[in-house]
């Protein structure tokens, strides 16, 4: 059981996302900003977590809205964003720019960040599939980026694991998803400043 003062001084983490960091078609308690919080606690780790996560959001709608993201402050973040853009194979050229504005911004704020990759389905084609990973590829060489290659890795593509749109993760997929980030995650906080 945490005190006052210690959930008072817990570091604020910020989660930049579309529905998969929104716990869509999920109820809130099994979404993954709820299991996420859970493993931290359960970890030792207590946040103080800011949703920012909207379903069907772009990079550019989480671009948008970031200053919003940020009014009530954040020690750091979560970027989880991406994955609409590849589902409507969107230019990465434009993704790349608007995840790279999002990362100057944090990085401006002093704000280290988890950014988490995500790979384009492949129905638009190799050569597609290929330049949007490497958005992510270049972005995770910046200094003060932790980089996770996929946040979906084990888990998309397995029936057993997604929700009947076989793209949302189910709570055995979130679950899953949970456990694989978590050290990465406390490897995030670890950055905040004492």
């Amino acid at each position: 059981m945490f005190s006052h003062a210690a959930l008072a001084a817990a570091p604020r983490l910020l989660v930049i996302g579309d529905s998969l960091a929104a716990g869509f078609g999920l109820p809130v308690a099994e979404g993954f900003q709820a299991k996420l919080t859970a493993a931290l606690r359960a970890a030792g780790r207590e946040v103080t977590l800011v949703d920012a996560a909207v379903s069907g959001d772009t990079s550019a709608g989480g671009r948008a809205r970031l200053d919003w993201a940020l009014a009530e402050g954040a020690d750091a973040a979560i970027l989880e964003l991406g994955a609409n853009d590849g589902l409507r194979g969107l230019d990465p050229a434009g993704t790349e720019a608007n995840l790279a504005a999002i990362l100057d911004a944090l990085a401006k704020r002093k704000i280290p960040v988890l950014l988490t990759g995500m790979l384009a389905p492949p129905n638009f084609g190799d050569a597609y599939g290929v330049a949007f990973r490497d958005i992510f590829t270049r972005l995770s060489q910046r200094q003060g980026v932790i980089f996770d290659p996929f946040f979906l890795v084990g888990i998309a593509g397995d029936p057993s694991l997604n929700q009947a749109d076989h793209i949302h993760p189910n709570p055995e997929g979130v679950r899953r998803i949970v456990i694989r980030i978590l050290p990465v995650v406390i490897r995030l906080l670890d950055q905040v400043p004492k």
